[in-house]
């Protein structure tokens, strides 16, 4: 059985950011008709991360996004420590763990208080500076009071790598492992919008995580076959889209998946599903069974990497669908359709 065809309404509304099915589509249908064809590397019609293109005996990988967040400033963060995370992972998730540098652009919107932008550059300059990397070139835009909910940043990455991992390398048989707890980023902005009173702050985990990757890979080698950043849409978009790219079905122990207390809580109170909520500094593996056990210590040696857990595994069974085995029977892992969580990366 495969996943039933998509197709993008008359009028663009907002489920199409969610990272889900109907974002899917619209960049098949839309965006990447008649572009991004890369002889020997990864174009847009992929819908990677980023893209490759072959240097000699190198790949130069691109990554790019845009950033908006309310509010900006967060627990754990700001809109400029979420854009450079972002951009690094992006590329990280490509096998490209050393950036060489970024642009940023800003969209600002008139009567922005020039404290919170001094705020976040500062922001900005301190996560460059613990992923290793810089901004080397950007551009500047203001746009009318009102025309703008504050401010918008677009991030570009480039890097270099000898060997790439997409996001479609999975087989029946190979392992799932999320490198830390599931739902953190989404639902910490919504304990923040809802004034939640929590006994413990619910924090994003917004991070550049280019150095774990790059540890996992140097012990599982070849071995890593596949990965993805779980960011809007969640472990479960990420999961579909894998299952869905690599024509295999994908079980998740529901009770494998590390969650905060803080998490459950919250998802509870709002009636969303943790699995859907975004994460800003974790990681979504595809390992082959005879890597898994070695790949899993050293991530866990890594300080982001503590709560990492194997969470899965791949089957010929209905490919590009996610059972969530629940310990007391199985059900599809359906992913959002609506944009849940508006405006949180």
């Amino acid at each position: 059985m495969t996943r039933n065809a998509r197709f993008v309404d008359e009028r663009i509304t907002l489920k199409y950011g969610t990272g889900g099915g109907a974002m899917r589509a619209l960049i098949e249908q839309v965006f990447a008709k008649g572009l991004g064809d890369v002889e020997d590397g990864i174009g847009l019609g992929a819908m990677d991360d980023g893209a490759a293109i072959r240097i000699g005996d190198q790949y130069l990988v691109i990554a790019t996004d845009s950033h908006v967040v309310q509010p900006i400033e967060f627990p754990g963060g700001d809109i400029g420590r979420l854009a450079i995370s972002g951009t690094v992972n992006d590329l990280a998730m490509m096998g490209a763990t050393e950036p060489l540098a970024l642009t940023c652009a800003a969209i600002i919107e008139d009567g922005f208080p020039r404290d919170d932008l001094v705020r976040i550059w500062a922001s900005i300059r301190a996560t460059c500076e613990e992923a290793g990397t810089t901004i080397v070139t950007g551009d500047t835009k203001v746009m009318g009071h009102g025309e703008l909910d504050g401010l918008v940043l677009n991030t570009t990455g480039v890097a270099l790598t000898s060997r790439l991992v997409s996001d479609s390398g999975l087989r029946p048989g190979d392992r799932i492992l999320v490198t830390g707890t599931m739902g953190d980023h989404g639902l910490a902005i919504m304990a923040t919008r809802n004034e939640l009173a929590l006994e413990t702050t619910l924090e994003s985990d917004v991070a550049p995580i280019h150095t774990l990757v790059r540890r996992a890979l140097d012990v599982g080698g070849e071995g890593v076959v596949a990965l993805k950043d779980p960011t809007r849409g969640g472990l479960s978009s990420a999961l579909h889209e894998m299952a869905e790219k690599s024509s295999v079905g994908i079980i998740v122990d529901e009770t494998a998946v590390p969650l905060r207390d803080e998490v459950r809580a919250v998802g509870e109170l709002l009636g969303i599903d943790p699995l859907v909520s975004a994460n800003e500094g974790k990681a979504v593996f595809g390992l082959r069974p005879e890597v898994a056990a070695g790949v899993l210590d050293a991530i866990r040696s890594h300080p982001l990497g503590r709560n990492a857990a194997i969470v899965g595994e791949c089957v010929a069974d209905r490919p590009g669908f996610v059972i969530l085995d629940t310990g007391f029977g199985s059900r599809l892992l359906a992913e959002a359709e609506g944009e849940l969580l508006p405006r949180i990366c």
